[in-house]
């Protein structure tokens, strides 16, 4: 099974009632489940209660880190249902205690002002090394943690464009940005593109609040978590295309990073916005 279909299949919940959805992690060793994962199966769970609006936004916080050895419970509260609005409360159950909730909200579409901030000018993902390349020129000299990030197939491609940052280990301004897509074709449906962009908003993300550090959450001196996440829909889009996913962080202080992150398509035009606070405290010793 290819990474990409693994990735549909974990987030094609199992329905045990009516409002009750059980998920599975991917069993590829990692000692607790990945935060883009639980905040993706929450909002399949809460988007499978709602009929003919999408998601606008979501607000999640972890609270216990999850166990990839056993299900994830996922109990929908459904808040209201408007004629415009319909609000959805998600929470993830493990060994009887919740690892994260989630508040979603969902809106009819409706004509009104637009503007959006304009996209960096960066260079596009076909005038970078592939991940491919990447790996062959910079694998034997990356530090063995983000060697193993590389080496596993992963659902998504990424693309950095300042790829050195992770080998080089100097600081830089509080920037970063990199092109994403799923690494194979996804169903048509609407709502799988935006479950699927929900998984992966949460890769590399933190990751912008230590660049100007010159450090990284790969580094084993650096304990980094999510603690909680934030995503706004703005247009329609699809996952299966290059999204450049440009990052920034106003703030690191108290062993904790914000982050932001704005995606756009290759055309400019921005179609969703991120934010997000984690734990980066230095390891002791």
């Amino acid at each position: 099974m290819s990474a990409i279909d693994e990735l549909l299949k974990i987030l094609d919940l199992e329905k045990l009632e009516e409002n009750l959805f059980r998920g599975r992690s991917p069993q590829t060793g990692w000692q607790r489940v990945f935060g883009g994962q639980v905040v993706g199966q929450a909002l399949v769970a809460a988007t499978r209660t709602v009929d003919g609006r999408p998601p606008h936004s979501l607000h999640g916080y972890f609270m216990l880190p999850g166990d990839p050895s056993v299900p994830i419970i996922y109990e929908v509260d459904r808040i209201r249902d408007g004629r415009s609005f319909v609000t959805r409360r998600v929470n993830a159950i493990q060994h009887g205690a919740a690892i994260f909730s989630l508040a979603a909200s969902y809106h009819l579409d409706e004509p009104g002002f637009e503007h959006q901030m304009d996209m960096p000018e960066v260079p596009g993902p076909n005038e970078l090394p592939s991940e491919k390349v990447l790996k062959e020129q910079l694998m034997p000299t990356m530090p063995e943690a983000i060697r193993a990030y590389f080496e596993r197939e992963r659902p998504i491609e990424l693309r950095h464009v300042d790829p050195m940052r992770y080998v080089d280990g100097k600081p830089r301004k509080p920037f970063q940005s990199v092109w994403i897509r799923t690494t194979g074709p996804l169903p048509e449906d609407p709502a799988i593109h935006q479950c699927v962009l929900a998984y992966a908003s949460d890769m590399t993300l933190l990751d912008a609040a230590l660049v100007a550090h010159g450090a990284s959450v790969f580094s084993n001196e650096i304990q980094a978590a999510s603690l909680d996440h934030a995503m706004w829909f703005h247009r329609p889009f699809r996952a299966d295309q290059w999204l450049l996913y440009t990052q920034d962080s106003p703030f690191t202080g108290g062993a904790r990073g914000l982050a932001r992150g704005r995606i756009y398509t290759e055309a400019g035009q921005l179609v969703a916005t991120v934010a997000q606070e984690g734990l980066i405290r230095r390891r002791r010793g």
